[in-house]
This record gives C-alpha cells, sequence and structure tokens, in this order.
C-alpha cells in the first residue's frame, strides 16, 4: 500500500476546498412582483323592503255545504298563490299576501261574529260570505270598518241594495238568475204549470221568488209553494202533496245538499215533472247525492262557463290539479281575491281607506268573464248559464248576458 508523500498538504487542501464549498453563494430568486389589487365587487342592490298582507274569507267549512265553502276557500288560495308568485311591488314594498279563513257554518249569527273577528285581525279587504243568508248581516259589519267585501256566491238582492259602498259580488243576482229561470221553464221546458219548493234562507226564498215572477209574467200558473229548510233531508211530505197538483216542473230553492235527496224522493214517488234549480245545486255535487234521479235536471249558474273562458283554462287546470274538481263558486272566489289586489296596485296602497275607491272603478278581465261594477257594487251584464245533466254531467244548453275577456 502506497502513502502520500505529503499528507498534511493533501488534508490541508480537502479542508480548504470543502470550505470554499460551503461558503459559496447562490444567486438569489428575485421577489415575486405584488399582484395587482382586484377590483372591488359591484355591491348587490338592496333587497326591497317587504309587508305582509292579511285577505280575509269565510265560508261554511263545516256542515252540510261545506263541500261548496271549501270549494270557495281553494279558489281564494290558488288566486293568493298566484298573486305571491308575482313579487308585487305597492308602496316600494314587495307584498306577501296571507289569507284568513275562517267558518261561518252557513249560520247568520255565526257569520257576524267571525266578520267582526277579521275585522280585529286587521285584514285588508275580505272574500265572501258564501251564503246570503250571512253575506247580509255580515256586510254591516265590514261596511262600518270601512273594508271592502266582495261576495263570490250572494246572489240576494238585498245585499247591494242596503247603500254600503263596501259591498261588492262578481255574479249576478237572483233578478237576473230567477228572470232567466222562470222564463226558460215557460219558453224552453213548455211549462204551463210549475211547483216551487224553498228552503227559506235569503238565497233559497229570494231566488225562488224572482223565479215565481218570472214563470207568472211568461204566462204559467204557479199551482203549489212549499216550504222547507236547509238541514231538512225528508221531503216525502212535500213532494206527494205536490204530486196531487200534477205541475209540469218543480222549481227548488235551495243547495244541492237538499236538492240531491229531494230528487231520489221525487222518482221514488214517481213525481215525473222537470225538476230545475239554481246555482246553489248546480253541482257536481248533487249529481253524487241524487245518482241516476239527477238526469235530466235544467238548473242554472250566474256566470259563463269558465272551461269555455279563454282566460278560465289556466285556472281549471291549475285548481284541478291542486285541489280536485270544481263545485260551483271557486273560481268566482278567485276572481273576487284578484279585484282586491288590482284595486290595490291602482291605488298604490293597501290601505282599504285609499284602494276602496278602486274596487268601484275596477275593469278587469277575470277567469270568470269581464269584471265591472255597477252603481250598486252589482257585476255589470251579469251572465246566466242554463244547463242540464246529461250522462252524470253537467252540460251547458244556454249562456244568457255576460262578456267574455280576450284571451291572455
Amino acid at each position: 500500500m502506497q502513502f502520500s508523500r505529503f499528507p498534511g498538504i493533501t488534508l490541508a487542501l480537502a479542508a480548504s476546498i470543502a470550505v470554499i464549498g460551503c461558503g459559496k453563494e447562490e444567486p438569489k430568486p428575485q421577489a415575486a412582483a405584488p399582484a395587482p389589487a382586484a377590483a372591488p365587487a359591484p355591491a348587490a342592490p338592496a333587497a326591497k323592503p317587504e309587508m305582509v298582507v292579511k285577505l280575509g274569507h269565510v265560508a261554511p267549512l263545516t256542515g252540510p255545504i261545506a263541500h261548496l265553502g271549501k270549494d270557495n276557500e281553494n279558489g281564494a288560495r290558488l288566486a293568493v298563490d298566484d298573486a305571491n308568485a308575482k313579487k308585487i311591488e305597492i308602496d316600494g314594498k314587495v307584498v306577501k299576501f296571507e289569507l284568513v279563513g275562517e267558518d261561518d257554518q252557513a249560520d247568520p249569527k255565526t257569520g257576524t261574529v267571525v266578520a267582526q273577528k277579521l275585522v280585529d285581525a286587521k285584514v285588508a279587504g275580505v272574500v265572501g260570505h258564501l251564503n246570503s243568508g250571512t253575506t247580509i248581516p255580515a256586510s254591516a259589519i265590514y261596511n262600518q270598518a270601512g273594508l271592502p267585501q266582495i261576495s263570490p256566491s250572494a246572489t240576494n238582492p238585498k245585499y247591494t241594495l242596503q247603500g254600503f259602498n263596501t259591498a261588492f259580488r262578481v255574479m249576478a243576482n237572483d233578478v237576473q238568475q230567477g228572470s232567466v229561470v222562470g222564463a226558460y221553464a215557460v219558453k224552453e221546458l213548455g211549462a204551463k204549470t210549475i211547483a216551487i219548493i224553498d228552503d227559506r234562507t235569503a238565497y233559497g226564498q229570494g231566488l225562488a221568488d224572482e223565479v215565481e215572477k218570472a214563470a207568472v209574467a211568461a204566462g204559467a200558473k204557479v199551482v203549489a209553494r212549499e216550504y222547507t229548510n236547509d238541514k231538512a233531508t225528508d221531503f216525502k211530505a212535500i213532494l206527494t202533496k205536490i204530486k196531487s197538483k200534477k205541475p209540469d216542473v218543480i222549481f227548488h230553492g235551495g243547495m244541492d245538499a237538499t236538492g240531491g235527496p229531494m230528487l231520489k224522493q221525487m222518482r221514488e214517488l214517481k213525481l215525473e215533472a222537470k225538476f230545475t234549480t239554481g246555482d246553489g245545486g248546480c253541482s257536481p255535487e248533487l249529481i253524487k247525492l241524487a245518482g241516476e234521479a239527477a238526469e235530466g235536471v235544467y238548473c242554472t249558474q250566474a256566470g259563463l262557463p269558465v272551461d269555455k273562458l279563454p282566460n278560465g283554462q289556466k285556472f281549471v287546470e291549475d285548481f284541478t290539479k291542486k285541489y280536485g274538481q270544481i263545485q260551483i263558486y271557486s273560481p268566482y272566489s278567485y276572481d273576487a281575491i284578484m279585484v282586491l289586489v288590482d284595486a290595490m296596485k291602482r291605488a298604490n296602497s293597501v290601505d282599504p281607506v285609499k284602494y276602496l275607491p278602486e274596487v268601484a272603478k275596477t275593469s278587469l278581465d277575470g277567469v270568470t268573464g269581464k269584471i265591472e261594477f255597477d252603481e250598486k257594487g252589482d257585476i255589470k251584464n251579469g251572465a246566466i248559464t242554463v244547463f242540464t245533466v246529461k250522462g252524470g254531467k253537467l252540460e251547458t244548453l244556454q249562456i244568457q248576458g255576460g262578456t267574455a275577456p280576450a284571451a291572455k
């Protein structure tokens, strides 16, 4: 093995090289330039303030005609949903409408109690009541409070003859409807003799009175005028008495809850007179209650057939999808809510004092037709539609009056 001759020098050189290697400075990296400041994001527009506006609705939600009351309320609820979907702005605020529903049980006394309840709840307007017998006494309470009230179904003329500037209705009254029914029975059904039964309510008796006037004026003779009540289910004594008079036509002034059983009992007694009734009995429920005895019935509704209106098609689709079959008045409840909303928009206020005058000036293409009011609060040119029951369904026979809106 050979050793270096200069070991000291070799170690010293290695050490010096190591020192030089460790002390060598590498070039420093250039510091990155600071990124330019990002432009501030545009400020989001401030959300507009919202306000809740309560609208009252009253109908019988319990009892024999609860199905009609719920039909009314559902029409109003659909209108509230549609109005809210539009994000309507009034006086710089987005309005959220809320429906406050009450049950008057078709009872006049209860009707006044819930009317005061709605006034105390500070609703901005009321749609209802369903029955004339509850609508009329309640209207005095709303009038005293200055609240607009629009009935979708109360047809007794007395409602708008009280001089209240708060009372309106969106369907034809009993004078208009009764004159059509009475004349139709004589001229189209060939009636020379007529028997009349009414339920002694403001609606049933009021409509029956108008039918009697019109039938007599058209040349018919009223051979019987009988009375029942809106809770009755047994009519055989009355019908047996009428059978002996051999009338050509029987008119029933009342709702479907009494009309259905009455029809069945007529057929059981083999009373072959033609049966007519007004809007309160012109419903799918009457057909359900009467069964086969409903076939060939003639009835009227105070308005245009909603399924034949250009603006009614969407309502029919939306309502049936959400709530099922339309009974009678739900399209009118829908329109009544929309009349209140439209008046608020035009007044740019939800204060009843400020928007009430706009209700009277309404000119609205509703789902039930053109809506305009006369000086009393009745709808102008109210339509009356005559139906018959054929194959278990209501079939339109004739339309008198009314103005259909242009398609939207």
